[in-house]
């Protein structure tokens, strides 16, 4: 019941208690961490430490009322939203239009067949729709199913791994932009196939279906490319973070940083 917490606190000279229980905690220990806290002690609880020090938000340490916690954006932030992303889509597809005959050419070169490829996402409350890449691989990459892209993947062209290191490959998306089916910051739109996996092994995931996702996203500017079970909860600590705490700030930080990655040709 944490009776002796106040004497351990006053003897140790503790400045910051951190409470790693999400669930339940007794009465008797709220008393005894409240007084701890009137002492002058910092008290603070495990996920907020975790997503100040790390901008996580902790998948295996969040209390079940979390989602409750934060507010969507308000209608002015909505709207700011979504004229950035027209207008971005605007500029992007006159640039596009313009890398396109020399793209195209490059692509069919080196490994002749389809320019384009689509593939079905899951969206904003789970609604499916298709996303539109340039071909970064092989014709018939997947015929033995949908997998994850490895670390120097053979199926991967050097004209595609160009494409995909400075996301040349994302381009033909600002459709998806026009459709109000992505936003241009977000987290990435995940395959049925992939979602359908990862959510039985990975507390929460499908939260992440609860805003429209994105060309680009928190994690993709915070972590490298993943294709590992654990590279995808960690993905998701940061998608998270991000829903909580969205904002056009935020927006244009992941922008910034999303610009520096791709100059430094740290796509995928």
């Amino acid at each position: 019941d944490g009776a002796a917490l106040p004497d351990l606190v006053r003897i140790n000279e503790v400045d910051l208690l951190v409470v790693a229980i999400t669930r339940g905690i007794s009465p008797h220990l709220f008393a005894n961490v409240l007084l701890c806290q009137q002492a002058g002690v910092g008290v603070v609880s495990l996920p907020a430490l975790y997503e100040s020090t790390l901008d996580r938000t902790p998948v295996h340490h969040l209390p079940e009322q979390w989602f409750m916690e934060f507010e969507p954006p308000d209608v002015v932030t909505q709207v700011v939203k979504r004229a950035i992303d027209l207008g971005f889509a605007m500029v992007a597809s006159v640039g596009f239009l313009m890398l396109l005959p020399f793209l195209a050419a490059a692509i069919y070169l080196e490994s002749p067949g389809p320019i384009f490829y689509r593939q079905q996402r899951l969206g904003r409350n789970g609604r499916i729709f298709w996303v539109y890449k340039l071909r970064s691989m092989i014709p018939n990459a997947e015929k033995a199913g949908a997998q994850w892209a490895q670390e120097n993947d053979p199926r991967i062209t050097k004209v595609g791994r160009l494409l995909r290191k400075t996301r040349l490959d994302e381009l033909p998306q600002v459709w998806n932009l026009v459709r109000g089916e992505m936003s241009l910051i977000g987290p990435r739109p995940e395959r049925p196939e992939f979602i359908t996996k990862l959510q039985e092994q990975i507390p929460y995931y499908r939260s992440r279906l609860s805003v429209r996702p994105g060309l680009t996203g928190w994690a993709q500017v915070c972590y490298r490319y993943g294709n590992t079970v654990e590279d995808a909860r960690i993905k998701l600590e940061y998608d998270l973070y991000y829903i909580k705490h969205q904002s056009i700030m935020l927006d244009v930080s992941i922008l910034f940083r999303t610009v520096a990655v791709v100059l430094k040709m740290g796509g995928t």
